[in-house]
């Protein structure tokens, strides 16, 4: 902090020409009494140095505001300053000029006579105010800065006998805060307000804050640099210590485990078949392991970076079995039916076959639950002799469950994709992204945009894992999605994927899966043999039909696990099989039917229609039920039902009206009649785009008071032109109807070209009859 300059008496201030050059000093403040030296460079500066020494040496000496300014003009200089004499002036060979300067008197400028070719100024000299004697307070004062400024010497190590003697000397308030403000380390801001400060105590006020200020930093100094040489000590025992085991696992014979370590790591990454790119990267991180000590923290991080590197699969790829007839056969024998799946897999195979080096396909089932997505995924690999891995999506909120975690985390890993990949140990495999339609996103991220990478067949060539930081190919994965609905899927991520669409099941379906793969499954769980249960086609039919109603395939694996469980109980209580299941004792087992075919109704009152709705579970059917009463027009609508459906009804309402003549319904009905629309199961929220035709058919019923055929059942969107519109889910409506024992099915006509989708056997069981207009519908639909 102290001994830059000396205090030598100033001159009288009266001696002090009123005029004088002005010398611009940057990020630098000079107070009274010190002398210290100056370098000084610009022109104007180097002038006003020259008319200073070509007169009596005195120069105005000022600071500028903003120290960035080269050319510093009247406004960018304090207004108050310092007087100072030119004791010395020496040349440097790079023209500047070195001075030393003694600052004698504080003085304020009136104004500048001229700027050019340097400053000169007009000013006032400022006279020190006598001080008087000294109070209690004042002396205090006083004491206090020559104790904070020894403290701050003796805490930087500073000899401050002589210092402090020069200190206890001075008994001006006024000069002693120059003695001290002139040595202390602050910003021109802060020195200058000390400078322009005019009564004594009160800048020495001032200058004993920033003492203060100034004890802190060098406390807190003092007390880092301790911590680092503690730290530094801590350093050189350790590797003292180090050494000394060295030394020891030398006479033991021990010292080759590291080397051993850092030959096997060379060796692995030799034989990884890791691209030239890539080995570049994993042999800087291994010369990073050698120059570290074996047991950091940062060692072990690197060591299993690079265990990670080694054991991915980056050129082994798994054989593709290409005999299209045998994985035609495995496709036959693990599922029934799905003969769209199982020709697209036999495509790729067959392409695969005449061209090997093309890129895995990205295929997405979407269907309802239990209708065998999952298990295809099993096939698929079965079929192609791949290995096969599931990953569920379901929930995942973090982008870093496939793109990984950077490695400055705890505890970083890489994502799911490329755990995957070293997991199958193949550069190839079948990897099944399940329920992908369930993704979430927070403030970790989103998954789905993570998963964009992944599924672009254009891109993921140079997927880039956050952990592993390098491009991996995964080109040549053949991914899976599944889902139960598109709509939630976002767009960009959908048109990534074929997508293949599984609908439900027919009864016949059902019973022969269930014949042929789910009584094996259930008899084998549940610990019996193949002849120790005996059940017909009849009773499979009777148990689907009577038990089950939904697309997929669960609830009757259920209930014929529950027939098993029952046997089972017998073949452990001692009784011999086998154990044959009759429809005397079905219902003793399962307990009485959850639906009968009776239960439809046989007639159905005028205001009431049967609709047909696409949920992600299939297909089911949608009662509309209106009423009429006396009123003034109003509509009201319940059942929560969703915007599009609430549009449908007033769309319904309109085309009623203008086309009550045609139906023989009073024009002006809705001025004397409320309409209420209902939809049973409240509780259920309903929308869609599937219920206009219905809406209009059951309006039009209520109005005219005549009854709709029971066994009819439609679905399709309307228009206020009454044209029909068309809707989706059209297999799994008509799967719905047939389930619930409806004889004829009214659907637009452009979805004509959905029935060839629909199974022959199923056709056989209802008529299925296209409309176009609305006017049709209602001869098709009224009750004979």
């Amino acid at each position: 902090m102290f001994g830059e300059g000396e205090s030598l008496p100033g001159p009288n201030p009266a001696d002090i020409p009123s005029v004088l050059p002005v010398l611009a000093v940057r990020d630098i403040v000079v107070f009274n009494y010190m002398i210290l030296p100056l370098f000084v460079g610009r022109e104007k500066s180097i002038q006003a140095v020259d008319k200073a020494l070509a007169g009596d040496r005195y120069i105005l000496i000022l600071t500028q505001k903003d120290e960035s300014v080269e050319d510093p003009d009247q406004d960018d200089l304090y207004a108050t300053g310092t007087v100072g004499m030119i004791m010395r002036m020496l040349k440097m060979p790079d023209g500047r000029l070195k001075v030393l300067v003694q600052g004698l008197a504080r003085a304020k400028v009136k104004r500048f006579t001229t700027s050019d070719p340097f400053h000169i100024a007009e000013l006032e000299p400022l006279m020190e105010p006598e001080t008087g004697t000294l109070t209690s307070e004042q002396e205090a004062l006083i004491r206090s800065s020559r104790e904070q400024s020894e403290r701050i010497l003796s805490l930087r190590g500073i000899s401050s006998q002589d210092i402090m003697s020069v200190l206890n000397n001075v008994d001006e308030p006024g000069r002693l805060a120059d003695l001290i403000a002139s040595n202390l380390r602050m910003k021109v801001e802060v020195a200058q307000r000390i400078l322009e400060c005019h009564d004594p105590m009160i800048r020495l006020e001032l200058v004993n804050t920033q003492l203060l200020k100034e004890v802190e930093v060098a406390n807190m100094q003092q007390k880092i640099q301790s911590m680092a040489k503690e730290g530094m000590d801590k350093a050189q025992r350790d590797f003292y210590l180090r050494e000394q085991m060295k030394a020891i696992k030398r006479e033991l014979g021990d010292e080759g485990d590291e080397t051993e370590e850092m030959e096997e790591l060379k060796q692995g990454l030799l034989k990884s078949g890791m691209p030239k790119d890539v080995m570049k990267e994993a042999h800087k991180q291994l010369r990073r392991l050698e120059s570290m000590h074996a047991e950091s923290s940062e060692a072990t991080v690197i060591r299993t970076y690079l265990d990670w590197m080694i054991e991915l699969p980056w050129k082994k790829l798994s054989r593709d079995r290409l005999d299209i007839k045998k994985a035609e056969t495995i496709l036959n024998e693990d599922h029934y039916d799905l003969e769209k799946v199982k020709e697209r897999i036999l495509e790729y195979l067959s392409v695969r076959k005449l061209n090997p080096k093309m890129k895995g396909p990205i295929l997405c089932f979407a269907g309802p639950p239990g209708v065998g997505k999952t298990s295809l995924g099993r096939s698929i690999a079965r079929s192609l002799g791949r290995k096969f891995h599931r990953m569920s999506l379901g929930g995942m909120r973090d982008e870093a469950e496939i793109r990984g975690h950077r490695r400055t985390y705890i505890g970083a890993m890489p994502g799911r994709i490329i755990q995957a990949i070293k997991q199958c140990g193949t550069r190839n495999p079948v990897i099944m992204l399940d329920e992908i339609d369930k993704l979430g996103s927070d403030f970790r991220g989103d998954p789905s945009s993570a998963l964009l990478e992944v599924l672009d067949p254009e891109q993921n060539y140079s997927f880039t894992d956050h952990y592993l930081n390098v491009p991996f190919d995964l080109s040549k994965v053949m991914f899976i999605c599944t889902a139960n609905m598109l709509d939630s899927i976002p767009g960009p991520l959908r048109d990534r994927m074929e997508i293949i669409r599984i609908p439900g099941y027919t009864e016949q379906e059902k019973t022969a899966i269930t014949r042929r793969y789910i009584i094996p499954r259930q008899i084998a769980d549940n610990g019996l043999k193949d002849d120790e249960l005996a059940i017909s086609d009849k009773l499979v039919s009777k148990v689907v039909r009577e038990y089950t109603r939904e697309a997929g395939l669960r609830n009757i694996e259920r209930e014929i696990g529950k027939l098993c469980r029952k046997m089972a109980r017998k073949k452990a209580e001692g009784e011999k099989g086998p154990f044959k299941i009759t429809s005397k004792n079905l219902y003793t087992l399962l307990g009485p039917p959850i639906f009968l075919d009776d239960e439809k109704e046989t007639t159905l009152p005028p205001g009431v229609a049967v609709g047909l709705a696409w949920t992600p579970v299939g297909g089911e059917l949608l009662h509309i039920e209106v009423t009429t009463m006396t009123g003034k027009g109003k509509l009201t609508l319940t059942g929560k039902l969703g915007d599009v459906m609430k549009e449908s009804a007033q769309a319904a309402l309109s085309i009623a009206r203008a086309r009550a003549d045609e139906y023989g319904i009073d024009p002006k009905f809705t001025e004397n009649m409320d309409i209420h629309v209902h939809v049973p199961a409240g509780a259920t929220p309903k929308d869609g785009p599937s219920a206009g035709v219905t809406l209009v058919t059951a309006l039009i019923s209520a109005l005219t008071d005549t009854p709709i055929n029971p066994e009819v059942a439609m679905t399709g969107e309307i228009s206020l032109r009454g044209r029909v519109l068309p809707v989706g889910g059209i297999k799994e409506k008509i799967l719905a109807a047939v389930s619930r024992g409806m004889k004829t099915v009214l659907i637009p006509a452009q979805n004509k070209k959905d029935l060839a989708e629909i199974p022959d056997e199923l056709r056989k069981r209802i008529t299925i009859k296209t409309i176009e207009k609305i006017e049709q519908v209602w001869p098709l639909a009224k009750a004979k």
